[in-house]
């Protein structure tokens, strides 16, 4: 189980959703307290590749929205004291050149990057970055593995 801590916390893309979702049963009310918290002190971060990732996920039928993909997104950025990290030449850099056996795709190569450079800890239920957390390459809040969908199915 996670210690608090104040630590930014990262949403990967998946938490994100859940997150919005009212998905507490994949880190329990722990996760949802300590996105709460994070929210009020304006440490509660997402990439801005996950906005992209959101739409393609949409697009390509692997989530479930019940408003249009630009309502969803407009709507989810309106969260209060959540803060986007745009990607940069830092960012760029840092995901190219992280350390260890990465395993994930770019989206979350840039995730990861942001994360470190913010000194945050990622929240996230993907077993292969929960994995690199533990090879002490990022903080890691684990989450429990979720199906990925938004609203009634």
């Amino acid at each position: 189980m996670p210690v608090p801590t104040d630590k930014p916390l990262i949403l990967d893309t998946h938490s994100w959703i859940w997150l919005l979702n009212g998905e507490e049963s994949l880190g329990g009310s722990l996760f949802v307290t300590e996105a709460e918290s994070a929210s009020v002190a304006g440490s509660l971060y997402i990439c801005s590749i996950s906005i992209a990732e959101v739409a393609l996920l949409a697009s390509a039928g692997r989530v479930r929205l019940v408003v249009p993909v630009t309502a969803w997104l407009r709507e989810a950025l309106e969260t209060p004291g959540l803060q986007i990290i745009d990607i940069d030449i830092d960012i760029a850099a840092e995901g190219a050149g992280l350390p260890g056996e990465f395993p994930g795709d770019a989206a979350d190569r840039l995730i990861v990057a942001a994360t470190r450079l913010i000194g945050g800890r990622l929240a996230t239920a993907d077993p292969g970055l929960k994995r690199y957390g533990d090879d002490g390459h990022v903080s890691i809040f684990p989450l429990e593995d979720q199906p990925i969908g938004i609203g009634p199915g």
